[in-house]
């Protein structure tokens, strides 16, 4: 087969004589421009990612299999988000570094890339932005860190919201806060829980774009490395092959990986990021698959948020490929992964090591997970729940709105002595969508009311058009479609509605007649954010709604490999 890169490095004449020449001044052997792979490594390192920051050591790892195999690896940097300090959110570059990903890839002579990927948004934008392209990819995940532990318990990120109420309500020092802080994070890698990055890890895997094993490594476990210079081997097999993105990513694959994320107690943004996956390959999936899909499969991975265990107790436990053993009758068990193989071959044979963290199919931890889909005047293009996070006795609710406007009214409020407000009420938080916030921020899991953790309410219905922390849990509706700030439903609630929540009858309602809801939108006024230039700007302009992934509608779909005009 012809190489992609021997369009550079295989010419004659002036043109090759630069394209080679330059790279020629890193040392690099003339042999090595006479037809070997090319192998790109996507690395999104950077200490403002602190759960990507020993990915320059991982590309190491890489980087040797790659060799190993034959072919001559070059990395090269992207964009990187850190979900933990990047402001106002990391959400709202997910489409700008999944750009970075895409043009780096088409514009430069490389025949298949490994992903290096962790934090929340550097999986996905990453995938985004290969499929574009489709060429052979196969991704390495950095892996979560080691459990935390403080006075003998074992902690990790969930465990903030925890200690957070903990402060407010005294129980918790402000000195003792602090110091818990480095007992959780004590090792390299992402949140050890089933948050969103170990969500978004065990999505590529269940998608087949990893080698086998690749979600639960932890990052500090000498294996990880292995794992990226067997994948360093694997991807250059994988040009040899010409095994692209879309041989993989088909239909069955993403029905795959809804069944599996349910089975894992995974993130609620996972449905924002495999919506936008599946539109940058032009796969027909859907908001209300997640629902028909994945919320009758069992919650069979007992980790924080939805259980007990963490990501550690997970690999030890045997994995994602215990778990897709155990779900084998409900999946697409001859879909290609990046190894070649199918994943039911993958799976063969790999046990549960522990009940307590991996359950059987016919034993789960809970019979129904998953996330559903609501669907309502309160939300006309949809809006998500996750069961398994939830209060059972909250899933049926009828209640009065106590709204707030944006963000910033709901911290200068929430804790007031004069909000009214009891353990019954609906906490609605407006403009904090894709639009609205920008960006569409992890604030959907509203703090409860200071006087109310007082008296031991440890949860209440909360509604938003935002997100929330793949480490978070309650009983919170999100992503509701279309979101205030473009006129939907919810911007019009006022204190004091009637707000019915069914989550198994998959209804949101609000009790107010068609005739007054007209009225308020009569009257109603989109936010002015006061946004002219820049990127955000630009968001602002082609941003989807939360249904459709939230991509910029200019994005979705593909542009291919071929670069059509010379730079000489």
């Amino acid at each position: 087969m012809k190489l992609r890169s021997q369009d550079w490095f295989g010419r004659t004449g002036k043109d090759g004589f630069i394209y080679r020449a330059w790279m020629k001044n890193q040392g690099i052997p003339d042999d090595h421009f006479d037809g070997k792979p090319v192998i790109g490594i996507c690395n999104t390192w950077s200490e403002f990612a602190p759960c990507n920051a020993h990915f320059r050591e991982l590309a190491e790892s890489v980087k040797r299999g790659v060799l190993e195999a034959g072919g001559v690896p070059y990395e090269f940097p992207v964009m990187s988000l850190g979900e933990s300090v990047i402001k106002p959110t990391a959400m709202l570059f997910r489409n700008l570094m999944s750009m970075d990903v895409e043009e780096s890839i088409r514009g430069n002579p490389m025949d298949g890339v490994v992903l290096l990927t962790g934090c929340d948004k550097t999986t996905p934008a990453s995938v985004m932005g290969a499929a574009s392209v489709d060429l052979p990819t196969i991704v390495v995940s950095g892996g979560p860190m080691l459990t935390g532990r403080f006075k003998g318990k074992a902690i990790a990120t969930s465990d903030v919201w925890r200690y957070a109420d903990g402060v407010n309500t005294g129980e918790v020092s402000q000195e003792e806060f602090r110091s818990i802080e480095a007992c959780m994070c004590r090792s390299r890698g992402h949140c050890a829980v089933m948050g969103t990055a170990s969500t978004m890890a065990c999505m590529v895997e269940s998608l087949g774009l990893t080698l086998p094993g690749n979600a639960a490594i932890p990052a500090a476990d000498s294996r990880r490395k292995v794992l990226a210079q067997m994948s360093g081997r694997r991807i250059v097999d994988m040009v040899r092959e010409d095994l692209k993105l879309s041989k993989i990513l088909t239909r069955e694959a993403f029905e795959n990986s809804i069944k599996v994320n349910a089975a894992i107690g995974g993130s609620t943004n996972f449905v924002l990021h495999l919506l936008a996956i599946a539109g940058r390959m032009e796969v027909p999936v859907s908001l209300d698959d997640f629902d028909h899909l994945g919320s009758d499969v069992p919650l069979l991975v007992n980790l924080q948020p939805s259980g007990d265990y963490f990501m550690e107790d997970f690999y030890y436990a045997g994995g994602l490929p215990a778990v897709v053993n155990q779900m084998q009758r409900v999946l697409h068990t001859d879909v290609i992964t990046a190894n070649g193989k199918t994943i039911a071959e993958n799976c063969s044979g790999v046990e549960s090591y522990s009940k307590e963290v991996i359950a059987s199919f016919d034993d789960p931890v809970q019979k129904e997970a998953g996330i559903v889909v609501l669907r309502g005047n309160l939300c006309e293009r949809g809006a998500i729940l996750k069961p398994s996070a939830a209060t059972k006795e909250l899933l049926q609710h009828r209640g009065t709105a106590v709204v707030f406007k944006d963000i910033e009214d709901f911290h200068a409020r929430i804790h007031s002595d004069a909000l009214e407000v009891d353990r019954n009420s609906v906490l609605v938080l407006q403009n904090v969508g894709p639009k609205g916030y920008p960006g569409m921020p992890e604030v959907g899991n509203m703090s409860l009311p200071k006087r109310l953790l007082e008296q031991g309410i440890t949860d209440m219905v909360r509604i938003s058009d935002g997100r929330m922390s793949g480490t978070a849990f309650g009983t919170v509706v999100l992503h509701v479609a279309p979101e205030s700030a473009g006129g939907g439903t919810l911007a019009l609630v006022r204190d004091g509605d009637t707000i019915v929540l069914d989550v198994p009858g998959r209804s949101l309602h609000l009790e107010v007649s068609d005739e007054e809801l007209a009225a308020r939108k009569s009257t109603w006024q989109p936010p002015d954010l006061g946004i002219r230039r820049g990127y955000v700007a630009h968001y602002l302009k082609h941003v989807q709604q939360a249904d459709l992934g939230a991509d910029l509608d200019f994005l979705v779909g593909s542009s291919g490999s071929e670069v059509t005009r010379d730079s000489h």
